[in-house]
This record gives C-alpha cells, structure tokens and sequence, in this order.
C-alpha cells in the first residue's frame, strides 16, 4: 500500500472514533470561511504524539490538522473574488487541509491539484474535499524544484508556506518560474517575515482573528499578494 493510502486509511479510522478528546480531529467551519468545513484537531501536538505512538515511527508535523491564518485569507479572497479563479487551472502548493484548494473549486475552477509532501495532508485533502462535496486531484510530491511546464496551472496559490527562510526561497524561486510561464500567483501570509515586499502587491488584508492571539500573538493581518511578473 502507498504512504498516501495508508494514511487516508488511518485518517478515516480517526474519524469513524469520533472520539471527544484533544487527541482527535473534528469536523468543523473553519474560522473566517464558514462555507467550509474541515476535519482539524483540536491540539494537533497531542494529536501528533498519539500517532507516532500509534505507528511507532517519526512522523512529519500535522501542519494539515490546523487552518493556518494565510490559507484562510486566500480561501476568503477567492470566494469574494471568484473571478480569480473561475475557469482556470490552479495549483493549490502546500495544500496542508485543502482549505484553499476546496475553496478554488467552490469558486469555479475547472481543475485544482492539491499538492503537499506529508502523505496525511493528502489523505487530509481527500477527506476534506469529500465532505465539501468537491472533486480535487491530489498530489503527493516535492515541487518546488521544478518547473511548471507539465499541466501548467493559470493559477498557482499558495496558503502559507512562507513560514521560514529556507523553504521560503524555494518557493519564490518556484513561483518565479510559473509566473514566467505565464501563471497569475497568490500568496497567503499574515506578516511572518519571510516574504519580499519588492516582489509582491497587496491584494486584500484581514484583520487577524481574535482566536488566533495564543498561537500567533505578533500577528494583526492576514494579507493576500499577488506576485509582480
């Protein structure tokens, strides 16, 4: 069996438990973008342990288990914007929950890939665009050091990726590329740092929401960009 699909099978049994602890993941509308509903854990550290327990092996973060506050301005964004995307071929890049990818598809897209390297963010995606009653293309592989030349996307979004130095210059330097080849690029990002303001124009800012403070307290927006061909 593929990582993928061992992972869509653990993620299905956690949510057959419907268990009440903060170990689990639950269905819920996502804060900011009510029109969807994802599965998330409560506290996804403890939800982490658990199941390195469960497997009895290192696994990658649950970036996927939260809906993190860049993914959440873009998803809003295109949902108030659908022209943004209606029509085109998008590639949602570190997809994590596949709340912006569920979102794209609720605005129009004719076709959405869904691409994250963590198996259970694939199988996350599969979930979640299963209850939103859409249909998503997952991808499980590292793209970043490529180019968009097979199936070039209209549309390359981006949730909110830009969260350290490192992975941050391989995105741009992605994003780039598929600007070139003639891709429009969104980025989510609530002002970590890590995103070159000489390279993008605002698009929307949010207010970031008040439940956000704990995890997030240096925080006060979440801001859409659009990448400056």
């Amino acid at each position: 069996m593929t990582q993928s699909g061992q992972a869509l099978l653990d993620l299905e049994r956690e949510v057959a438990t419907r268990g009440t602890g903060l170990d689990r993941l639950r269905l819920v509308e996502v804060p900011f973008v009510p029109e969807i509903r994802l599965h998330l854990a409560e506290d996804p550290t403890v939800w982490w342990a658990r199941m390195e327990a469960h497997a009895d092996m290192l696994l990658a973060p649950p970036f996927w288990a939260s809906a993190w506050a860049g993914g959440r301005a873009v998803a809003r964004y295109i949902l108030d914007n659908p022209q943004s995307v209606a029509g085109r071929r998008v590639l949602d890049l570190a997809s994590g929950s596949g709340l912006v990818a569920i979102a794209a598809m609720q605005a129009g897209a004719v076709e959405v890939i869904a691409n994250d390297v963590d198996p259970y963010a694939v199988a996350a995606i599969t979930l979640n665009a299963r209850v939103n009653g859409v249909l998503v293309t997952e991808s499980l592989a590292d793209l970043l050091d490529h180019d968009c030349e097979k199936d070039r996307p209209d549309t390359v979004l981006v949730g909110d990726a830009f969260y350290d130095d490192a992975l941050a210059g391989r995105m741009l330097a992605f994003l780039e590329r598929a600007a070139a080849g003639g891709a429009e690029v969104l980025v989510g990002d609530p002002g970590r740092g890590h995103v070159p303001a000489d390279r993008f124009e605002v698009m929307a800012s949010y207010p970031l929401p008040a439940a956000d403070a704990f995890a997030d307290s240096q925080l006060t927006m979440m801001n859409v960009l659009r990448l400056v061909p």
